[in-house]
């Protein structure tokens, strides 16, 4: 067991300001201070803070530094990881409140904000899928597959009232329930991840941070329509979703929670990415 985890943001802001050096550093510089087996480094997807990357979070503390450089990192290590005591100068100062960390869901960016589709993003590692079944992922699937029919998981999509984020806001568990009357030899579940609309990153967020959760969705919605086929369609400007959603889906095969027989009920479900050019207006 780590006595301290260090995450770090790994979504295409942070990245963009060099956090995977950051990264690479923080490791280098744990091993030549001998805690390699106390610290623990978990890359994440987006915090949400993007214009305060790169972004380092050090638990149990939870002190949160942001705009961390690479010559920064010796100090961290050396203070904080080592020594126990946090390098207040480099922390997000809204979180320090006289000789107090404040926790970062008391700042003003995060207090009034429940995340619900975000709510494993810069908390666990995507590429694990350890974290997110830790996370209780996949425990909705199992629910769904082995104690109810596909009227009742859509019955209670229709009474939880989610609808579709665009601008018409149609119901989803309607959706569901004409795609189930629908009587087809072959049916497919398809994640529209084009997210055309400029400046809008809400897909790629999630698709970096938590994309066990999109493959669970899908495969609840495809239990529920009587679909075995599902594409994720994703532009290919996104690389890290793509890389991120591709090493999901294998570890999903790999511990058969994509493929034939899910949880040894007879349902078959897969997934396969198709990635997509530029949209030109």
């Amino acid at each position: 067991m780590y006595r301290s985890n260090v995450l770090v943001c790994g979504g295409t802001g942070c990245t963009s300001s060099n956090s995977l050096t950051i990264v690479n550093k923080l490791k280098e510089e744990i091993e030549r201070q001998g805690l390699k087996d106390e610290v623990n480094v978990i890359t994440t997807g987006c915090f949400g803070l993007c214009a305060l990357g790169p972004i380092m979070v050090v638990y149990p503390e939870g002190s949160f530094y942001s705009m961390v450089k690479v010559e920064d990192i010796p100090e961290i290590v050396e203070e904080h990881l080592l020594k126990g005591r946090i390098v207040t100068r480099l922390l997000y100062q809204e979180t320090v409140e006289d000789d107090t960390i404040k926790s970062l869901n008391k700042t003003a960016f995060y207090e009034k904000q429940k995340r619900v589709a975000l709510r494993n993003c810069g908390v666990i590692d995507p590429e694990k899928i350890d974290d997110y079944i830790a996370q209780d992922g996949y425990a909705a699937l199992g629910k769904v597959l082995t104690e109810m029919t596909p009227e009742e998981v859509i019955q209670t999509i229709l009474d939880s009232g989610l609808r579709g984020r665009g601008g018409a806001g149609f119901p989803t568990g309607l959706k569901w329930r004409f795609a189930a009357a629908n009587d087809a030899d072959q049916k497919y579940v398809c994640c529209n991840a084009d997210e055309g609309d400029p400046g809008a990153f809400m897909d790629r967020s999630v698709l970096e941070g938590d994309p066990h959760a999109v493959l669970e969705a899908m495969a609840i919605a495809g239990y529920a329509i009587g679909a075995s086929q599902g594409y994720i369609y994703v532009r290919a400007e996104y690389p890290i979703a793509v890389k991120r959603l591709q090493i999901a889906i294998d570890q999903a095969h790999e511990y058969g929670l994509l493929g034939d027989d899910i949880f040894g009920t007879g349902f078959n479900f897969d997934i396969k990415l198709r990635q997509i050019g530029r949209a030109h207006v």
